[in-house]
Order: C-alpha cells, then structure tokens, then sequence
C-alpha cells in the first residue's frame, strides 16, 4: 500500500511539474517550432530571394576588380567589405559594402559589371526570422528569455517521458496511438506518442541551440578559456554577437562599429592593388578561390577587413567557405603582397568540441544531411507544434471553472531520490533555470502564498 502511493505521489508530482512548465513553455515552443521549421529551409528561401541575379548571360564578362569598381562608383564613399563569388556561371557577384553612415549593403553586379540592384542584408527573410528565433528581435534580453524557455523545455520533455513510460501497459498508446480513440483519449494519445516520437530529436535541436544563447553560450565560452579548449576561431555568435570576428555570421551591426575605425580609403585601394599597398587585387584573389572549389558561399575578403584565426584585425587577403553545412568551412589567409597561403583553418584545426558542435548547428539548421536533414528538421517542428495544441485541448477539456486546473497535489509527500539528482544536474548546466527555479520560489513565498484565494486558484494548497 505504502509503496502504491509512493507511486502515485511521485507520478503526481511529475504531473505538475510537466503542467507548470507547459503553461511557461508551450507559447514559446510554438514560436521556436514555427520559425524553426522556417529557417531550415534557408538556402531555398535566399535562392528565391535572389532569383532575378542568377541566369543571366556570361558574354562580355568583366573581371571582378571591374565589377568592385562599378559597385564603388554606384555607392560613392562605400569601404568594400567582401566579395561573393558567384554559385554557378552566370549568377551575379555580391558585393557587401559598408556605406559612410555604416549601414551595410548587398550590392549585386552582373558578369559584364552592371548594378542590378542591392538589399539591406538585415530585410533578408532568412535574417529576420533567424534574430526572431533567437532573440525574439530584442536582442540580449530575447536571447535570455529563448533560453529560458529552451531550459524549462528540457524539464518538460524530461517529465514527459516520465509520465509517459508504458508501466506495464502494451504497446497501444505507448508507441502508436489507439486506433478509434476518440475525445480525451484521442488527444492524450496524440500527446504522449508524438512527445515520445519527438523527444530525443527535440533534446538535441535544445542542447545544440544553448551555444548560441547569450547567458549559456558566455558561460561556456568562459569555461572553455579556463580549461584551455579553445583552438582557432568561434564561428558562431553568442546571443547575436560574433565571438573574436565582428564580421562572422553576417552580424551587421558589429560590423558598422567595427568599420567606423578603419582607414576606408586604404582599405579600398589595398582591395584594387592602388597605392603600392597590395600588388595582389581582387581578380587575382577571386581566381584562387574558384580553384579551392570550396562550398557555396564563399567570400574573399580584402586585407584591413575582418579579423580571422583569433588575430585582431587582418592585413592579408582571406578566403573563406561561410557553408550551412558548418563541417565543411574553411578559411584560408593569404600575403597581401605575395599571395602566398599563410594559414588554413578547417574542421581538422578546431578543437574537439568545435568539431562536435558544428555537426550538431548543422543538424540543428537542417544542413548537415541535405534534404534528408531538413525533411526530419520538418516532421520535428509539426510534432512539436501538435504537442501545445494537444497539450492546450486536454486542459481545457478537464479544467474546473474556478481555478487553473493544475493536477491535485499528491497524497502523501513524495521521495524524490533519484529525481532531486537529475534536478541538481539540471540547475548546474542551465544557469537560467536555476535562476528562474529561485524567481518562482521566492515569488510563492512573498506572493502567491500570502493570497490565499491566488494559491487556491493556482493549485499549490
């Protein structure tokens, strides 16, 4: 008997705890889910988006220095950020100019050197639902609050399994929905074999997002430092911003900052060979880029631009595959005066987690395996979009009219053992949802326990 409720207790508490984070997590995994399910198909969209500067015709091609100078003379002032070689013959270069007020431009030039047009990189639909993902457009304190939402996921899914292992039950509702179900078992069916489905495919989407988040990815940043596992540069941001490259991850902002300080008239003339700075010019640079067959897009970047290999600041030339699929990235350095090959960096320079954590941002974007990647990318995203609604139908369907409809508190109080370690592991790797774990307490204690009418209607007397 004792043991029965022992069981029942704890499976009541489970029950609450996947409740409450439900309530906190399920709007935010909609968004995530949704803009997710969006931005796995990035290269597609951007292709789209630049559909009116491919094809085009290949006679009387110019050089790209030719084509550097037209986008110069079409922004007058502009310093010369990059140059994009184009994907296939016949696609027009891009050009990434910072304009004298340091806003950023994507300038298009076809191969006989004529504007086509340009776009602020930032009105990028790709760009936009990327900052939305991630920062919910509000920057550091969207970052925080994604994850948050991220940490309490992990805490759900966790709770779910929990609730949701078989007991001894056969296979009917466990690993399939039951066929002719109807009403509220429908639904949990719906509910409990999705979360099962999903739940390992939804942990790794969870814990290869927290290196991009800016209270995770800084503290882990700082740990690696310490314990010395840092080799080469970070090619990811940290709630936005570029770690050691103000220029990665086309962060155009640090990028304006960055360039207000620099010399944008030698800048131009080291990139065109002008001055007797730099013999080697853009041509010159474009043409050993094309032999380096690396993957789309690749960028050659002129000396006095970004920083790469953790030097602050560049005086040579770089190559560089910005690839979706992050395993396949490489930089290459090459002497401003000479051309000769200074540095390459690739996968087989990173440090072991670098390598680990750029398959899993891959598969986390949906390109690591091509469409294979983003087909399962999409099946995750519209099971964990069924999840909220499911979840949200259940507890309309059972909540009493006059409070929330938490499930009841358990008999007897329950011995948490194994349960309280996974917790502590939790509140040690998730700062946030150890802090938002002592926000709800304290909040309980000094608020909701002082109204009793509240606490009634919440569920926690």
């Amino acid at each position: 008997m004792a043991d029965n409720q022992q069981t029942t207790a704890l499976y009541r508490l489970q029950w609450r705890w996947h409740f409450y984070a439900g309530l906190v997590v399920m709007p935010m995994v909609l968004l995530l889910a949704l803009t997710g399910a969006v931005f796995l198909f990035k290269p597609q969209i951007d292709h789209w988006q630049e559909r009116h500067y491919r094809g085009l015709s290949v006679a009387g091609e110019l050089s790209p220095d030719a084509q550097l100078q037209a986008a110069l003379r079409a922004y007058p002032g502009a310093t010369f950020h990059s140059y994009r070689l184009p994907e296939e013959p016949g696609d027009a270069a891009m050009l990434h100019l910072a304009l004298p007020g340091g806003e950023m431009r994507d300038v298009f030039v076809s191969p006989q050197g004529r504007v086509l047009g340009s776009r602020d990189p930032e009105t990028m639909i790709s760009e936009v639902v990327q900052k939305l993902h991630g920062q919910l457009l509000l920057g550091h304190p969207g970052s925080w609050v994604v994850e948050i939402a991220a940490s309490w996921a992990i805490v759900l899914i966790l709770s779910g399994l929990y609730l949701w292992w078989p007991r001894g039950r056969g296979l009917a509702g466990v690993l399939y929905p039951r066929l002719g179900g109807k009403g509220r078992l429908f639904w949990r069916d719906l509910h409990a074999v999705g979360g099962f489905w999903v739940s390992g495919l939804a942990l790794v989407l969870l814990f290869t997002g927290l290196p991009w988040a800016h209270a995770w990815g800084s503290a882990f940043k700082a740990v690696r430092e310490e314990l010395g596992w840092v080799k080469g540069a970070q090619d990811w941001t940290i709630g936005g911003t570029p770690v050691g490259d103000p220029h990665a991850e086309h962060d155009h902002a640090a990028m304006a900052a960055s360039m207000a300080g620099m010399d944008h008239t030698a800048m131009n003339h080291a990139a065109m060979g002008h001055g007797g700075m730099a013999p080697i010019r853009l041509s010159e640079m474009v043409a050993k880029a094309k032999a380096e067959h690396l993957a789309f897009p690749v960028l050659v970047t002129p000396p006095g631009g970004p920083a790469r290999f953790g030097r602050k600041g560049s005086a040579d030339w770089t190559v560089r595959s910005d690839a979706a699929n992050r395993p396949l990235r490489v930089s290459i350095s090459y002497d401003a005066m000479t051309g000769k090959e200074l540095r390459r960096e690739g996968q087989a320079n990173k440090h072991v987690i670098d390598r680990v954590l750029a398959y899993g941002i891959a598969w986390h974007e949906g390109q690591l395996l091509g469409w294979f990647n983003q087909l399962i990318g999409l099946l995750t995203a519209i099971v964990l979009v069924i999840l909220p609604v499911s979840g949200f139908v259940m507890w309309r369907r059972r909540k009493p009219e006059t409070t929330l409809g938490a499930p009841p508190l358990p008999p007897v109080r329950a011995r948490i053992g194994g349960i309280a370690a996974v917790l502590v592991v939790l509140m040690v790797l998730l700062p946030l949802l150890t802090l938002s774990l002592f926000a709800v307490a304290m909040l309980d204690a000094l608020v909701v326990q002082r109204v009793p009418r509240l606490a009634r209607w919440l569920g926690t007397t």
